[in-house]
């Protein structure tokens, strides 16, 4: 029952999961960015900057579907580099290390990599196929 229901959704579940991924990821951006959430905004040409650059407009292309692929490479280096910069440093278990969050991502930017935009995707609006 829920092997059917899932097949004959999945394009719309996926949809859900891309636009889900994207809004949130471009949450960390804003924070570094714009010093949203209750976070003091990191200087563009620093480290946390340039992280809330790939996070914010990567996150943006990802939700609406523009240049996916591109966007979730790009994320997923990002999401690599953090965890070992920012988590390795202290222990290699992602649940002691707080490095959850950015193994996560990059599990999910992965799924985003091999299927790429699909349903609702601006990119497919505006190119009529999918570039990257």
């Amino acid at each position: 029952m829920i092997g059917k229901f899932s097949m004959k959704y999945h394009d719309g579940f996926y949809a859900v999961f891309r636009v889900l991924v994207g809004l949130l990821f471009m949450q960390h951006g804003a924070q570094k960015l714009f010093g949203m959430f209750n976070f003091q905004a990191a200087p563009v040409m620093s480290m946390f900057g340039v992280a809330g650059v790939i996070e914010f407009f990567g996150g943006l292309a990802i939700a609406l579907g523009l240049f996916t692929r591109l966007a979730a490479l790009v994320s997923a280096i990002e999401m690599l580099a953090a965890y070992f910069i920012a988590h390795v440093p202290n222990g290699l278990v992602p649940i002691l290390n707080q490095g959850e969050l950015a193994l996560l991502y990059f599990a999910s930017f992965l799924i985003l990599m091999v299927y790429g935009a699909r349903k609702l995707s601006l990119e497919k609006a505006l190119l009529k196929k999918e570039m990257f």
